[in-house]
């Protein structure tokens, strides 16, 4: 085509008469023309310019289109002096006829001047006109080979929001189905001519294109997917199956001419509207039906778009009204108004009229996106209709001297009724927001233009002839499945179903490992994980086994059980497939940040063999992430060796095979071990093939796949220079960017992490050691969200980071300190253009670098190698150590937390705990049966023997003092709880007295009589859990129980009778629970239930570890639930158990009898 310059210059520029916002400029190009750019200047020898301006297309000189920049960006930059050309180039050409420029702003100083130019080629296209009853159908040809692909191309513009736009039909009666629906394009399959069905929904793309404006559609047909293209929004589906080896026989254009019983997807609605250029392939059908082609056939087709003319009117803020003033045949007490009107929101004043008699107003409103009527002095009518959907929707208001009636959408809505009597009231209404068209008065048509020359009526802040709506949730900016609404000028994404968080449900609520969960505090359990973060995979429930060294990911199969093979004649060969609840990309990216991995194999044989000999493989695994991928080897051997774990190991039963079952002895064999190579893994199936043979018998298992560690958690760079820096590609976050990272500084400042653009940016810094503050720039001026800190940031711990951008708003979060936001302006730019390199640690000019380590940095849910990127890059190195200044405290009850080059572990040794956070108390449910004998020994004794048992075998107890704690739960009273003494007869006892209170006796020398402290706290046999806690330092103790402390400064001395009555009571054992038990540094029943092979301790009876200690209720042995001091004595305690000993909660007369009882000895030489 030949190019055009239009130039709009007239004696120096054009210039109103009036500067305001109601002026504008229009150009008649005088034909459809490919618009590519404008260029403005400001009026000759002058102060008059524009620095602001929209611009609007039409094809008739009506129902003009605003263009945007952007999709949201409505202004365009104008000039900054009389004399500089500013050129814009539209991102794609506009097809239009006419051109209006609307001025926004201009010189302050001067007036709106402008000279305009405006580039663009000559546009010739192929048009028809489909009335609503014509259409046109092409039989195409039976071509010799099959197309790889088949497409579709047309424009249509439509007034019409529902209409069957395509049809096409192929062999074996399916069809695909184009039709328009509530201004949105749908896509369906239909199959069998006998089916009633309305066929199956592809996809659906589009929104409000019954605008009367051009919309370009593309339907491309792929063996494996079909791609739907409507103006710049694209989507993909896969291409049913039945569609496979599918061709286009018959296309059908403006509705579904179908030669089978097909039902169609729209009944009896047409397409009503204009079409161009439409295209099968490289043949274009509109010309073939210009020319009468015998393909073609239809009719009622015209050549040319007739137009209708519509003029509408856009409400675009609250500051808009139109006022007209009422007729005289109002007078007669009849009143009849119309309209037609398209909204997103769910309140606003639609209208409001005076009726002559009775004296009252009339208001017409949306509430709650329900349609309502007012009437001062009369009632109120409500319709039930959900209106704020976007569609047109006509309204007719007719007002009778005795009633006043409403209706909605004739053909498909609803009509109310009201009388005017009784009592009205006000209501605080919203104002308007939407457009409006065919608005009546009495059955006349309003003349918006003359509204719009000022002859009629009065408004303000309009935009007429136009309808300015904008589908804000199409195509929508809600990620992840969040579902979005919208009002007028903005939208909203519901994310409470998603699993992500944030205006558009971009970042996940998960984390991405079980180690992630670990270093929270959380223990074992299921937990949601969500390996990518904010990319396109879906989060998982996945089981985490926390221990005390690391973090499993449990991830199951449908069979983990031992499954039994029978041998069958009939049957060469056993087959066993595995499903995982993960999907195929989860798994990998599991496997992939995972530091280790494995997956148990076991095979249980008799006569039949594995592997058999290297040159014939019975078995085959077939695993890997790679469907398909087949292994000839068996777990604990190498990939390839065709090998078992005894063949690795020169162990088999027969040198001469590498496998145990390879021996093919009639006797059960074994061949087992762990799959640790990621290649490998996942097991997808297993293939049998030695089952066949009479006397055949096998039984296999293969284990859940579970991976410890995360790479990317641990994944981390020191930056010890100010000018050092790591660099890695530009970051690419148009839309939407989620950044987070863990660092740790001393240093008061520093960047952590910079990018740069043109104009726009984005930087994450310290900026003083309390705060951090994201800032960005999109090209609407730099904006900047602050967190500020309560404590320092630069305490040489680890302290997260959040930071997220979207088309909405800025967030930044810092630990757990609330979010700050900024939200982004309604109309803006919105893509984040940056062409730099990522600086990470420092910036491109080597100044405000930071000091310390970064960790985890994820990009959208990609994490950036810092460790590998440090090892070539001078002053930074790979790897941050320390990690207890951060995560020790979530060592708790005495853990001790030890650093690790990547992570942490709790070394519970020295706690009565067990656990990853030594959070899991050691317990066991007592019958009077039971004992416990545990006997402690100084160091020196420990390492005279040879042996070194675990760190709470010995004492390092105070010969002046002792701290003893532990938790029961009983319905026995009197009861032993604890009792100790030395060679030198000192003891102390801990017993639930007849009281059902707390008792602690004391004899700290043989030479002094026993001395008794009560605490006071009863109801303690009550079978609940209490906690007791003793502190002794000389002759001070305290006692906590529960969370009541008591302190006692001395004792009350009583007889040493006391002596026979506590053999009386320790006679009769102890049932119940015990849990946590500590002395000093020793965990005695710790010892005895996980250590129990030592030569200092003596289990006798049933003894194992319980959930009894857990602070819920639980059962507990009640079979003696009281018991008299009356009974048998027993001989004396001190002679019942070994000296130098302690006992608590057993019978020591059993004991001695090497009979149940719960017993703890102890060796301490000293004073008690």
């Amino acid at each position: 085509f030949s190019c055009v310059s239009v130039l709009c210059a007239g004696a120096g520029g054009w210039s109103p008469l009036v500067s305001d916002s109601y002026q504008w400029l229009e150009v008649d190009l005088e034909r459809r023309t490919q618009i590519t750019a404008v260029a403005t200047q400001g009026r000759y020898g002058s102060s008059d310019w524009l620095t602001a301006y929209l611009l609007m297309f039409s094809d008739t000189g009506h129902n003009w289109r605003q263009h945007r920049q952007e999709d949201s960006l409505g202004a365009f930059p104008g000039n900054s002096n009389a004399d500089t050309v500013v050129q814009y180039k539209l991102d794609q050409p506009v097809i239009a006829r006419y051109l209006r420029l609307i001025p926004l702003d201009w010189n302050p100083t001067g007036r709106i001047g402008l000279r305009l130019e405006i580039y663009g080629c000559r546009y010739t296209s192929d048009v028809a006109n489909s009335d609503g009853s014509s259409s046109l159908v092409f039989r195409l040809s039976i071509r010799p080979s099959r197309t790889a692909t088949e497409t579709i191309a047309l424009k249509f513009k439509t007034m019409k929001n529902s209409g069957t736009l395509l049809h096409a039909e192929g062999q074996r009666d399916h069809s695909l189905s184009l039709v328009l629906e509530k201004g949105r394009l749908l896509l369906y399959h239909q199959q069998d001519v006998s089916s009633s069905s309305g066929g199956r929904l592809l996809v659906s793309l589009g929104s409000l294109l019954d605008d009367q404006h051009w919309h370009h559609v593309k339907l491309e047909r792929h063996s494996a997917h079909l791609n739907l293209t409507v103006d710049r929004a694209a989507r993909q589906v896969h291409t049913p199956a039945e569609l496979s080896h599918w061709e286009i026989r018959q296309l059908s254009v403006g509705a579904a001419q179908s030669h089978g019983l097909q039902k169609p997807i729209l009944s009896n609605r047409n397409f009503h509207g204009c079409l161009e250029n439409l295209l099968y392939n490289d043949l274009n059908l509109i010309n073939l039906a210009e020319q009468n082609n015998h393909q073609v056939t239809g009719g009622n087709v015209t050549f040319s778009c007739a137009e209708p003319v519509s003029v509408a009117v856009t409400f675009t803020d609250p500051r808009s009204f139109l006022q007209l003033s009422g007729l005289t045949s109002w007078s007669s007490e009849v009143v009849a108004v119309a309209l037609q009107f398209r909204t997103w929101n769910r309140a606003g004043l639609l209208l409001t009229f005076d009726l002559p008699r009775p004296e009252s107003t009339v208001r017409l409103y949306l509430s709650e996106a329900r349609l309502r009527l007012q009437i001062d002095r009369a009632g109120r009518a409500t319709l039930e209709l959900r209106l704020n959907d976007g569609q047109w929707h006509a309204v007719e208001l007719i007002s009778g001297p005795d009633c006043l009636s409403i209706t909605v959408d004739k053909d498909e809505g609803a009509t109310a009724h009201t009388s005017q009597s009784g009592r009205g009231c006000t209501n605080p209404f919203h104002t308007f927001q939407g457009c409006m068209r065919l608005l009546t008065l009495d059955d006349r048509t309003v003349d918006l233009m003359k509204v719009q020359q000022r002859l009629l009526g009065n408004y303000s802040h309009l935009q007429m002839d136009i309808c300015g709506i904008i589908d804000r949730c199409s195509p929508s900016h809600c990620e992840h499945g969040g579902r979005c609404s919208q009002s007028w000028s903005n939208f909203h994404c519901n994310c409470s179903t998603s699993g992500y968080r944030g205006a558009t449900c971009h970042s996940s609520t998960y984390e991405q490992s079980c180690e992630a969960y670990k270093h929270k505090g959380n223990t074992s359990g299921h937990y949601y994980i969500d390996v990518d973060g904010s990319g396109p995979i879906r989060p998982r429930l996945i089981y985490c086994n926390m221990t005390e060294d690391r973090a499993w990911m449990v991830i199951q199969h449908n069979n983990t059980e031992v499954t039994r093979v029978h041998p069958s004649p009939e049957q060469h060969q056993h087959s066993a497939h595995f499903h995982y609840a993960p999907e195929e990309a989860q798994l990998a990216a599991i496997i992939s940040q995972s530091e280790h991995c494995e997956q148990e194999l076991s095979y249980r044989c008799r006569k039949s063999r594995l592997l058999n000999t290297p040159g014939e493989a019975l078995l085959t695994e077939k695993s890997g992430r790679h469907s398909g991928q087949v292994q000839t080897y068996w777990a604990g051997a190498e990939p390839a060796s065709r090998q078992c774990a005894c063949g690795l190991q020169d162990n088999c039963l027969d040198p001469n095979h590498y496998c145990n079952c390879d021996a093919d002895y009639d006797q059960w064999a074994n061949d087992s071990g762990l799959l640790t190579h990621k290649e490998s893994l996942p097991v997808r199936s297993l293939v049998l093939g030695d089952i066949q043979r009479p006397g055949s018998e096998a039984a296999y298992r293969v284990g859940p796949l579970r991976c410890h560690g995360d790479k990317n958690f641990w994944n981390a760079a020191f930056f010890d220079k100010e000018t050092s820096y790591l660099h890695f590609p530009t970051f690419n976050g148009e839309l939407n960017a989620d950044i987070s990272f863990l660092f740790k500084t001393t240093s008061s400042s520093g960047v952590f992490l910079e990018n740069l653009g043109i104009k726009d940016f984005i930087r994450i810094e310290l900026s003083s050691s309390s705060a951090v503050v994201f800032s960005l720039d999109v090209g609407n001026g730099p904006l900047e969200v602050r967190v500020e800190s309560s404590v320092p940031l630069n305490d040489s711990r680890w302290h997260s980071v959040r930071a997220e951008r979207n088309v909405k708003e800025a967030s930044l979060r810092v630990d757990q300190l609330p979010a700050a936001t900024q939200e982004a302006p309604a109309e803006g730019h919105v893509h984040l253009r940056l062409n730099s390199q990522l600086f990470i640690g420092g910036t491109a000019s080597r100044q405000k670098g930071f000091l310390g380590c970064i960790r985890s940095l994820q990009l959208n849910g990609v994490t950036l190698d810092l460790e590998e990127r440090a090892k070539i890059t001078p002053g930074v190195r790979p790897g941050c150590p320390g990690h207890c200044g951060s995560y020790g405290a979530l060592c708790r009850n005495q853990g001790r937390c030890v650093e690790r080059t990547s992570a942490f572990s709790c070394d519970c040794a020295q706690s009565a705990y067990t656990g990853a956070f030594c959070h899991e108390e050691v317990a066991a449910s007592f019958k009077s049966t039971m004992s416990v004998a545990y006997i402690l020994r100084p160091p020196h004794e420990l390492s005279s023997n040879g042996s070194v048992p675990p760190p709470s075998v010995h004492s390092d107890t105070s010969p002046r003092g002792e701290n003893v704690s532990l938790s029961f739960r009983t319905l026995q009273s009197p009861a032993l709880l604890l009792y100790a003494d030395s060679l030198d007869r000192e003891y102390l006892a801990l017993l639930i007295n007849r009281h059902d209170g707390l008792e602690l006796r004391y004899k700290l020398h043989s030479s002094r009589d026993v001395e008794v402290l009560a605490s006071g706290v009863t109801s303690l046999a009550d079978g609940r859990l209490h906690t007791v806690t003793i502190g002794r330092r000389a002759d001070a103790v305290s006692v906590q129980v529960n969370a009541e402390l008591i302190c006692y400064n001395q004792f009350i001395i009583v007889s040493n009778k006391l002596d026979t009555e506590l053999a009386e009571l320790a006679s009769l054992g102890f049932t119940g629970c015990l849990s946590a038990v500590r002395f000093d540094s020793v965990s005695p029943l710790k010892a005895a239930l996980l250590h129990p092979d030592g030569d200092v301790v003596v289990v006798t009876g049933p003894l194992v570890q319980s959930s009894c200690g857990s602070s819920s209720p639980a059962k507990t042995h009640t079979a003696e639930t009281t018991h008299s001091l009356s009974a048998d004595p027993g001989q004396p305690l001190v002679n019942a158990i070994r000296s130098d000993s302690a006992l608590i909660g057993g019978n020591a007369k059993h004991l001695s009898r090497n009979r149940n009882s719960l017993s703890i000895v102890a060796s301490k030489r000293g004073e008690m």
